[in-house]
């Protein structure tokens, strides 16, 4: 695929703000979460407290549903700039505590879960709007793209926060962070205006039957998922990754950086940025070749190497090793969940896009329950050994899910493998 078919999404004006648009978020995300993550470990030293601020982020998956119904009824381009307009809201709460000087651990405990009701919503949302005002030829490559915005954030992010912190200090650093969200909220905005679902309002009750109540709808879009084998499989393995693979490289990276490691916040942010630096890779790779590839095979294949990665990770004895585990255990994720995103959003139908991709953000809700059992796990019987029974949970329990929906994921006819 030449390089012109691959950047033709850009040839759509609403996708020329909202890839900027989501990057800024992207961005400010990392550094928040990396500066708060650090903050809170340094502060009180205990890596429960950890990963209750890494569980709360996640807090949101539960409204997810319901934001994903929000977004089919009023658009999902007023629904995702309205979110990100909270997200600067948040961010200049923590902002005027740092600067008053009465910032603490519990302030941004409390801080974190409020901005993380709203939070998991984003990334639905934005694939679901993609998806709604792109060319379908375009959409492997536009989903390609625009998970770029994470995994540049993730590297840049990482570095430039952690650097940024360590020279500056808070408050400067979360005027950044503001500035960042206000604009990325703006160009959202100038996204929404003129695409399809921008106009899209309440049908008035004369001029149509009733419509159904919004829990209605919100029950029809999981009723569909449960009764629909392909969608219930690919929420299965979006749900075990949460659970098993993504604490290891998210929530415990400051723990595994500054405990295992005896890094400092500098070298925590290398190690994000390994992670980030392979899965970039892995979403350029997909947005230029990933119409030729079988989705759901990428999928489950991916997803097994992400896991052999991660032991390698977990057992690495120096810095160098960790980073070259992490970098391929980037890339095997990144091919793992987009070709995910694409089979959603593939083979659903469009009026139910935006409650799909909302309760595929509910099934980010087991990480935090992830996060909680190895913050439990980890003091007792040790780091190295509470990655290992994760990793093994992970790898048997992959193995089930293609076992179990063998007839939806692995032929090469089958419609989630269609190109």
């Amino acid at each position: 695929m030449s390089a012109a078919t691959a950047l033709a999404p850009f040839r759509t004006r609403s996708f020329r703000f909202l890839w900027p648009a989501d990057l800024l978020t992207a961005w400010a995300m990392e550094m928040k979460t990396l500066i708060l993550g650090w903050y809170v470990l340094v502060e009180t030293g205990s890596v429960v407290l950890l990963t209750l601020f890494g569980s709360l982020m996640y807090v949101g998956t539960l409204v997810s549903p319901v934001v994903g119904m929000l977004g089919d009824r009023l658009g999902l381009g007023r629904v995702l700039a309205t979110l990100r307009v909270t997200y600067a809201c948040m961010a200049g709460v923590i902002l005027v505590f740092a600067f008053i000087g009465k910032l603490h651990p519990t302030v941004v405990l409390c801080v974190a879960a409020l901005a993380r009701v709203v939070r998991p919503s984003d990334i639905g949302m934005r694939s679901a709007l993609i998806s709604s005002t792109l060319p379908a030829q375009h959409l492997v490559a536009a989903l390609g793209i625009s998970r770029t915005t994470q995994d540049s954030a993730r590297i840049c992010g990482a570095l430039v926060g952690a650097g940024f912190m360590a020279a500056f200090g808070m408050t400067p650093a979360y005027l950044v962070i503001a500035g960042m969200y206000l604009l990325a909220a703006w160009m959202t905005f100038r996204a929404a205006v003129g695409t399809p679902d921008s106009s899209a309002t309440p049908a008035p009750a004369a001029a149509s039957p009733q419509r159904p109540s919004p829990w209605s709808e919100v029950r029809e879009g999981l009723v569909h998922v449960w009764r629909t084998p392909l969608l219930r499989a690919a929420m299965s393995l979006a749900a075990l990754v949460n659970l098993t693979a993504f604490p290891l490289t998210m929530g415990l990276m400051p723990y595994t950086a500054k405990e295992v490691f005896h890094l400092d916040q500098r070298g925590l942010g290398w190690l994000v940025a390994s992670f980030a630096c392979g899965a970039l890779i892995g979403s350029l790779a997909l947005s230029a070749w990933g119409r030729r590839l079988p989705q759901a095979r990428v999928m489950l294949v991916a997803c097994f190497m992400w896991y052999l990665c991660l032991a390698g990770f977990v057992w690495s004895a120096t810095v160098p090793a960790a980073m070259v585990m992490l970098l391929l255990a980037g890339m095997a994720q990144s091919l793992s969940m987009v070709s995910l995103s694409i089979i959603l959003l593939r083979t659903t139908e469009e009026r139910f896009r935006g409650r799909i991709m909302g309760v595929r953000m509910l099934a980010i809700y087991t990480l935090p329950l992830g996060l909680m059992a190895a913050g439990a796990l980890i003091p007792v019987v040790g780091y190295q050994p509470t990655g290992l029974v994760y990793v093994v949970i992970g790898l048997v329990l992959t193995l089930a899910i293609g076992a179990a929906w063998r007839n939806e994921l692995l032929p090469r006819g089958a419609l989630a493998n269609a190109a």
